[in-house]
């Protein structure tokens, strides 16, 4: 058996698998079909300050090789996670992180500082890129001052590891990076959705209430990847990589290209199963190509 363990800062995970929020719900829903303790961690779906609604249905849709959602972080808000959630996950034997997002700078610095009470739960990835909402989200995301200026106020309240999640939908995703890292940040998760559209000729409608949506799956992975290692090589802090991950040879490539950790999201709709499938698949190849531990193949790739 090999050493699966991997640090995202102070963050000490048992193998490289995590879970990509609003992909998982609160862990719960899949505690029939996995052990979740098997797991590295699992990130809980976006909690926000207040609670939300989501956006208008329709807000799901299947495209070639992936899938659009305009889902628009729908949770009931930070207290409630606190109040009914967190008993009930708090003393798993495995890493549960807080997916936060805001609508401004103060509602991000205060959601963290909310959770940064709860003992047993050790990090949060700061949701600075989603591309569903109409204020917040990924309006940080696209700019270094504003990823800059949101992750050091989050900073200042947030005492625990502090995972920072980027957006594709940028010119150059290294130059956020960067500034995150620079602002505070103790790792970066990579990519978010990417936004896209879906058309229904017959009726000559959008798919999406929103008109537009986040992109996942399968259709995503070359261009996760290929930012993966970018970002990887530009910043000192750990990354974890997502985005179009759906067995264990993708989660292999994204730790080849530089992540130390991975998160799986649209394959769980797929196989409720696949995130340990893949622990157990890396484990394989790591034994298979006479490694000792996780740690030996990040950043391992050859290039010519």
């Amino acid at each position: 058996m090999a050493d699966l363990r991997v640090n995202i800062g102070a963050l000490k995970l048992k193998n490289p698998v995590l879970t990509a929020s609003g992909t998982f719900g609160y862990g719960e829903e899949f505690a029939d079909f996995i052990d979740l303790t098997r797991l590295g961690g699992f990130i809980v779906k976006g909690t926000t300050l207040h609670p939300r609604e989501g956006n208008p249905y329709p807000r799901m849709a299947e495209t070639p090789m992936g899938m659009l959602n305009a889902v628009g972080l729908q949770n009931k808000g930070v207290h409630y996670f606190v109040e009914q959630i967190y008993p009930r996950l708090k003393d798993l034997n495995t890493n549960v992180i807080v997916n936060v997002s805001g609508s401004s700078v103060d509602d991000y610095s205060e959601t963290a500082a909310i959770i940064n009470e709860l003992d047993n739960i050790p990090a949060i990835e700061l949701n600075i890129s989603c591309p569903n909402v109409k204020h917040g989200g990924m309006t940080f995301g696209v700019h270094p001052d504003a990823a800059a200026e949101v992750v050091s106020a989050v900073r200042m309240a947030y005492h625990k590891t502090l995972i920072v999640k980027l957006t594709p939908n940028v010119t150059d995703i290294t130059e956020i990076a960067k500034a995150v890292e620079d602002a505070g940040a103790d790792s970066v998760s990579l990519i978010n959705t990417m936004l896209g559209m879906a058309i229904d000729s017959e009726r000559r409608k959008p798919l999406l209430s929103t008109i537009t949506g986040g992109l996942s799956g399968p259709c995503v992975k070359p261009v996760a990847l290929r930012m993966v290692w970018q970002v990887a090589k530009a910043v000192k802090i750990p990354v974890v990589g997502l985005g179009g991950i759906m067995n264990a040879t993708d989660a292999i490539e994204f730790m080849l290209a530089g992540a130390t950790a991975v998160e799986l999201g649209t394959a769980n709709f797929i196989d409720p199963a696949i995130t340990v499938k893949v622990v157990d698949g890396i484990n394989e190849y790591i034994d298979r190509h006479g490694f000792k531990s996780a740690h030996e193949i990040i950043g391992a790739l050859e290039v010519y």
